[in-house]
């Protein structure tokens, strides 16, 4: 019995140590898995990187910069994508072409300006989304580029009313004889609601708000635009077509009697006869014909078209100063810890990464937001808040919007750009929190709990059994105290009474021109006149720009874009994570603009 048990002892710690030796064995082989996949990653990595990282291109003699105008416009360009060039506009992970970044665009135009090789720039379509300040930057550049007696041809089957304002900055318009459109036809802005449609379900959203103007709620508890909200679209979009008019009646040696008329007449309808005989382009000419036009203004045949892409990859004379100006670009909706847009933690982690940069004499700031959250808001301008205390000037760039917690970030800046149609203000907080007490009931579902105090379950109550009325006046309190912090932090930062801030605040939207006159701007310009302040402040003879967020590679890229969610599903879950929790809020309204 007892060599039996000794057997089976021996039999057990010889399973043990086959058992062992078969776990080790495991262990190494994942390892070694795991190793080559490390290996193999970077060795393709590093592959594909040769193989299509973007190589400089040379310029030729008599070339023409063909700007594209179309598809989407950001801040920011991203890296090219190599499978452009294999795949055409579709690679495998999907459209490559939609964003156009203003930066490199601008980019492109001064270089142009600058240089003899380029002899001028065809803006090929009118199809570019952009926002009107987006728009008169593009523009601008334009007239500063024909000042070199360069010239700008434009041709477009279809003219789009902002697309048509950047195009009258020509020498020559051209548009399609048979099809051809211009969209002249004033301009309108329009706000979905979902009141009723939120009755129907047994949704009430429960709003807490400071500012009468404050409309970013309106869509959830109003069916039509409140007086406020339509006096301030109302100004909004008088001041942005009083830009369009003026700029296309001097191009265009058309009144602006004129212009309302042919406004008034739904010029986006009629034929390209009229177009042409209104005087709002010179000549009608077929697209597959722009090379006999552009043969005219260049002199000859042989000339060499160069793309947004192409041109940004000519090499630049990069500048070998040690000293540097930070330039981050700051755009979207701004969120707490996740998301797109601006990312509060990641914004933070980069202005920190700035801020021990003893390099870095100043930062620039383009920021073109319609604002989020309070919280996140507040953290961003604290960490700007170092950096100036670290003696480097912060000098801000408003784009098309830097509306509420976008206003949030930047007034506490030492010097702000806007122009005169950008969209700003908006001083004022909200929160909204769900009550589906009803909704419930019309499902059959039941909410029952026990808790410790008065307030225990008032964060599920709120949602599930709606408010309390003390509950209610407890988080207005808490609101209130959010606007009072905000109103004093633009109150500092323009060096202002805050009393003054609150009476041009209560969530109003002001235009750049209304603006600057305000106070909530200093003055009109683009990025670079804010650059150029940036280096007048600090006094510096001699710099190079550092641009963040840095753009990602094109394998990061694919990785990022690896994602099957439609836009429908994006829009469901932005109304979704709107109304799913209590947050405090600095945002403006979604509004379409036509």
């Amino acid at each position: 019995m007892s060599m039996f048990f000794l057997s089976r002892n021996r039999s057990a710690e010889n399973g043990q140590e086959t058992g062992s030796r078969r776990r080790m064995g495991c262990l190494k082989g994942c390892l070694v898995f795991i190793a080559i996949y490390i290996v193999s990653s970077v060795l393709i990595g590093w592959l594909f990187g040769s193989l299509f990282s973007p190589k400089p291109v040379e310029l030729k003699d008599q070339t023409v910069y063909r700007l594209q105008m179309k598809g989407n416009l950001v801040e920011q360009a991203k890296e090219d994508n190599p499978f452009l060039e294999i795949f055409g506009s579709v690679s495998p992970y999907g459209n490559v072409d939609e964003n156009v970044g203003l930066d490199r665009i601008l980019d492109n135009i001064r270089l142009a300006k600058n240089d003899d090789r380029i002899l001028g720039i065809w803006l090929d379509g009118a199809e570019l989304s952009m926002t009107p300040a987006a728009a008169k930057a593009i523009r601008d550049a334009l007239l500063d580029f024909k000042t070199s007696g360069k010239w700008v041809v434009a041709s477009a089957v279809h003219y789009e009313q902002t697309n048509y304002y950047v195009a009258t900055a020509a020498d020559c318009i051209c548009l399609d004889p048979m099809i051809g459109t211009v969209d002249w036809n004033g301009l309108a802005a329009e706000q979905m609601y979902f009141t009723r449609l939120l009755e129907k379900i047994g949704v009430e959203m429960q709003i807490l708000k400071v500012g009468t103007f404050k409309s970013a709620v309106e869509p959830f508890f109003r069916t039509s635009m409140s007086e406020e909200d339509r006096k301030q679209n109302r100004e909004m979009l008088d001041a942005i077509w009083n830009e369009y008019r003026s700029a296309v009646g001097t191009a265009r040696h058309l009144s602006a009697e004129n212009l309302d008329v042919l406004a008034d007449r739904y010029m986006g309808i009629l034929p390209a006869e009229e177009q042409l005989a209104a005087g709002l382009v010179d000549t009608l000419l077929y697209a597959q014909d722009m090379d006999s036009l552009l043969r005219v203004f260049c002199g000859t045949k042989d000339y060499h078209l160069m793309t947004t892409n192409r041109l940004a990859q000519v090499k630049r004379i990069d500048s070998k100063a040690a000293d540097k100006v930070a330039v981050i670009y700051l755009e979207g909706e701004i969120t707490d810890d996740n998301g797109e847009g601006i990312v509060a933690r990641e914004v933070i982690k980069t202005l920190k990464k700035i801020n021990k940069d003893d390099d870095v004499k100043a930062l620039v700031i383009r920021v073109n937001s319609p604002g989020g959250s309070a919280e996140a808001s507040e953290q961003i301008w604290h960490a700007l808040e170092n950096i100036k205390a670290a003696g480097k000037p912060v000098v801000v760039s408003m784009g098309g919007m830097a509306a509420s917690g976008g206003y949030y970030i930047s007034c506490g800046a030492d010097y702000i750009y806007a122009e005169p149609t950008t969209i700003t203000g908006s001083i004022g907080i909200f929160g909204t929190i769900p009550n589906v007490a009803k909704l419930r009931d019309k499902v059959g579902i039941d909410v029952d709990g026990v808790s410790t105090h008065k307030h225990s379950a008032a964060s599920t109550n709120m949602v599930y059994k709606g408010f309390t009325a003390d509950e209610r006046a407890m988080m207005q309190t808490m609101i209130e105290r959010g606007y009072d912090l905000f109103t004093k932090r633009c109150a500092d930062g323009r060096n202002k009474t805050q009393d003054y801030i609150k009476s041009i605040g209560e969530g109003r939207v002001w235009i750049g021109t209304k603006a600057k006159e305000l106070g909530l701007v200093d003055e009109f310009g683009n990025i670079d006149n804010a650059i150029a302040k940036a280096v007048e402040l600090t006094g510096l003879e001699s710099y190079k720009l550092a641009y963040y967020p840095e753009v990602l590679d094109f394998m990061e890229e694919i990785l990022k874009n690896m994602d099957n969610t439609t836009e429908e599903e994006r829009l469901v879950m932005k109304i979704r994570n709107f109304a799913s929790k209590p947050r405090i809020m600095a945002l403006m309204p979604e509004l379409e603009i036509q």
